[in-house]
């Protein structure tokens, strides 16, 4: 039996999934804009042996709930939020294994200077970072830079194409391995012919230029990439390493994950090439019924109106106009295609309600909730990965940091008395920890040699 992967899921703002649940007294959120939140959190899940902290990030506001911010100001529906940058290299000082996972949307900067805040992060973390490939699905984050609206959804992902390969050639062409010597004696930095132009003229990007930053320890950062649209998934099926969806049910996930690793195939892509990760979140204590116990407590400081807020930004309806008994319709739009969908599928014959849809959101968002103590959960997490064929999980937090302890504390120990969770962490960078250094890895569609040559041929 294989060890099942774990991501803590978490985001720079006070209420990220949960909604109402930063007014809980143990809740830490509000204080997202510390650095000892984030250093904290980072010793914590590295005691617990996580692979990575998966960071999300919207940039934009939810103003769909309504038709203004007035509900996402109220109920800190992930806003106010910074930038999740800054926060990593921070934990990276504090900690030597955990990985870090950034979304970044590529629809509103140009891939010239991320590229090099990629390469500056995965300089500092020493090869541990990856980024969430995501874009964007808000028309407030596209009127915050000038545009009329967004562009359309298909439009996005062609964009996205073009965005990668402009990254992929920085990092990856630009600078050879032996490139940067170092030599005191001859005063040579940098040996000027084994760094070379960049010269890209793509259908959305055009660069004539030199990579900032000279060869990091991965070059090219852990790819994550959460699309579940038709697009989204030729696009991780493409150049992902990570996949994240968020399944309310194993059905969903198991069908998600079949169609992902088929496509992928398509590509020549192996199996071993694709980890995914599905969303969850744990309810826990030392045994059922202590842990049902708490999750009624925590439901007692649910928002309603958080809950649709953010349901509203991430399916593009404004659910304000709705009465709260109303069944929901049958909706497609060019938010998120498959957020009403997926609760359709999960359930065919059930008829939600928009009371019903706030209630299965306002803890676990898009994703299942477990509730239970140690053996029940761990069984819940086998079945689940047996069903659905994922590699693991993104926990959410329904209060911060104790869901993440009481995971640790009651889960872990379980997991690895059964021989699915780590003991140690494995040496290397974060792609290095995730997958066989003898697989090779893919980018823009084409094998690159594979990181272990890569490893032994750095200086």
């Amino acid at each position: 039996m294989s060890e099942i992967l774990f991501n803590a899921f978490d985001m720079t703002c006070v209420s990220h999934q949960a909604s109402g649940l930063w007014r809980h007294p143990q809740d830490q959120a509000d204080q997202y804009n510390t650095i000892s939140y984030w250093t904290n959190l980072a010793q914590t899940l590295e005691r617990g042996l996580f692979d990575g902290l998966f960071i999300a990030d919207v940039l934009g506001m939810y103003d769909v709930y309504g038709g203004g911010p007035q509900a996402a100001l109220r109920n800190a529906s992930q806003v106010p939020v910074n930038d999740p940058a800054m926060t990593i290299a921070a934990m990276a000082a504090v900690t030597n294994n955990l990985g870090f996972g950034l979304t970044a949307t590529l629809s509103f900067e140009h891939p010239y200077p991320f590229a090099r805040r990629m390469s500056t992060l995965d300089h500092l973390t020493n090869g541990r970072v990856g980024w969430n490939i995501v874009t964007g699905y808000l028309n407030s984050a596209a009127k915050g830079v000038g545009h009329a609206k967004q562009a359309g959804h298909d439009t996005r992902y062609e964009i996205a194409h073009d965005y990668l390969d402009v990254v992929t050639k920085l990092w990856n062409q630009s600078w050879d391995d032996g490139a940067v010597l170092r030599d005191r004696e001859r005063g040579i930095f940098t040996d000027p012919d084994k760094v070379r132009r960049i010269e890209h003229n793509g259908p959305h990007f055009s660069i004539d230029a030199i990579h900032l930053c000279e060869p990091s320890p991965q070059r090219t950062p852990v790819l994550y990439q959460a699309g579940t649209s038709k697009k989204g998934r030729n696009f991780a099926a493409q150049f992902a390493e990570c996949v994240f969806l968020a399944g309310p049910s194993a059905l969903v996930a198991r069908d998600a994950v079949r169609a992902l690793r088929t496509e992928a195939a398509h590509f020549g892509r192996p199996r071993e090439a694709l980890k995914i990760f599905s969303l969850i979140t744990i309810i826990t204590d030392v045994d059922d019924a202590s842990a049902q116990t708490k999750y009624e407590e925590y439901r007692q400081y649910v928002s309603f109106e958080g809950a649709l807020t953010l349901m509203s930004g991430w399916t593009g309806v404004d659910f304000s106009t709705y009465a709260p008994d109303e069944p929901i319709k049958h909706i497609r739009n060019d938010a998120i295609h498959s957020a009403i969908d997926s609760l359709t599928v999960a359930d065919p014959d059930r008829v939600w309600t928009i009371r019903e849809l706030a209630e299965h959101a306002a803890i676990g968002g898009l994703g299942v909730t477990f509730v239970g103590g140690p053996q029940t959960i761990a069984d819940k997490l086998e079945a689940w990965v047996d069903e659905t064929d994922v590699d693991g999980f993104n926990l959410a937090y329904a209060v911060t940091p104790g869901s993440f302890n009481d995971f640790i504390d009651h889960i872990v120990p379980e997991l690895q008395r059964r021989g699915r969770y780590k003991t140690a962490y494995k040496p290397g960078t974060l792609r290095e920890k995730l997958f066989d250094t003898s697989e090779f890895q893919f980018v823009k569609g084409t094998r690159r040699e594979s990181t272990e040559t890569y490893v032994k041929r750095r200086p």
